[in-house]
């Protein structure tokens, strides 16, 4: 505690502390006697926090001044266990979702797009068929040099437009920019729109929206595999938020071809607890339970279950980078470890403690060393 100014302060510091489900953890006051212009450091007891994350709120109340703050912080977070909830076919569900989409003939397409290229590097709209036959694009960023290339394939976040400006731009990998089905320009035959594209198809688990958008992204590995300068044995994945569940998820089904993973503040995790932290996307799912009650939170928890990246996790097989925002309220820090501790491959991660939704710019620098380190390019 610092007082700046010339007074001496006498009052009580309380920090009442709760879980990030809202759930009181601890309280405690202790008197403050601070001359002017001083400063004084005071720990408080926590006694033995479970791990998990936290909220403080902390005010100072005396008769010279009222002060209040907040701030996150996280105890153990690699020992956060949300236990997996795969439903007995959850296997064969992906097995068939995979063999779906490989009898669907790609039909790939590419398209130059003068206006973007450079000396060094040219750029093409790419068409392709995917899961359902759903028309699909994305965006193509090849060195203009012949040789082969790793690849960088880069998944959106939610309601995003994925665009060209987005991808990797160096003169050393391939990068591809995709727009899963519903998104960006692939709209063409499935467009939900938002709000609405979490609950497409919700009570369908066979048409449900992200059996398809993760087989999307699988295509967009089909097409990066297709190409002659792309060396597919060095083939990253990367993406923030709704960006970081198709990570998991394109690391989980793929992982023989995937060989480096980025996943940040990844959505679509520990759907049950994930409701208890955020209110965003619970209100959606509680107006539609409300709208179809002969669905009832059980099927919807079910079919959940089929996308969850925490149950996709186990199937990963790459190194991982995660990075995290503490203060992020609409994929908290508990549902992206949720998935992280369900790794079983060289993993790492980031927290950023200022951090909300959004990371800092200097991320995305750390990001793109993490794949060269893992390709062997430094």
């Amino acid at each position: 505690i610092s007082n700046t100014s010339g007074r001496k302060i006498e009052g009580t510091l309380t920090v009442k502390v709760q879980t990030d489900f809202g759930e009181p953890a601890f309280s405690i006051s202790e008197k403050v006697n601070l001359p002017g212009r001083k400063s004084q450091r005071i720990s408080i007891p926590a006694g033995n926090l479970s791990p998990g994350f936290y909220n403080a709120e902390v005010s100072l109340v005396s008769p010279v001044a009222n002060k209040q703050t907040s701030f996150h912080f996280g105890v153990n977070p690699e020992k956060i266990v949300s236990p997996a909830d795969r439903m007995p076919d959850f296997d064969d569900y992906w097995r068939r979702a995979k063999k779906e989409l490989a009898a669907v003939e790609p039909q790939f397409r590419m398209i130059r797009l003068d206006s973007l290229c450079t000396p060094t590097r040219e750029w093409f709209l790419v068409e392709m068929r995917s899961l359902g036959n759903v028309l699909i694009r994305g965006w193509y960023g090849r060195p203009v040099k012949p040789g082969k290339y790793p690849a960088i394939l880069h998944v959106q976040g939610y309601s995003s437009y994925m665009i060209p400006q987005w991808a990797y731009q160096g003169d050393n990998m391939v990068s591809f920019a995709l727009n899963i089905r519903g998104h960006g320009n692939s709209k063409d035959n499935i467009n939900p729109g938002f709000p609405g594209y979490l609950l497409y198809q919700l009570h369908d688990k066979e048409n449900y929206i992200y059996r398809g958008a993760y087989m999307d992204c699988i295509r967009a590995v089909d097409f990066l595999c297709s190409r002659p300068e792309v060396d597919t044995s060095r083939i990253a994945v990367e993406g923030g938020s709704q960006g970081g569940a198709l990570t998991f998820a394109t690391a989980a089904l793929d992982n023989q071809r995937i060989k480096v993973a980025v996943p940040q503040v990844p959505f679509l995790s520990d759907f049950r607890d994930y409701f208890r932290c955020a209110t965003w996307p619970a209100n959606e799912f509680e107006a539609y339970v409300r709208q179809h009650p002969e669905i009832g939170w059980d099927k919807v928890f079910e079919t959940l279950s089929y996308i969850d990246i925490k149950n996709l996790a186990p199937w990963v097989r790459c190194p991982v980078l995660m990075a995290v925002g503490l203060m992020d309220n609409v994929c908290p820090p508990h549902i992206n470890f949720a998935a992280y501790n369900m790794l079983s491959v060289p993993k790492e991660y980031i927290v950023y403690p200022e951090s909300g939704h959004g990371l800092p710019s200097d991320f995305q620098a750390r990001k793109i060393a993490f794949i060269k380190k893992v390709f062997g390019m430094e």
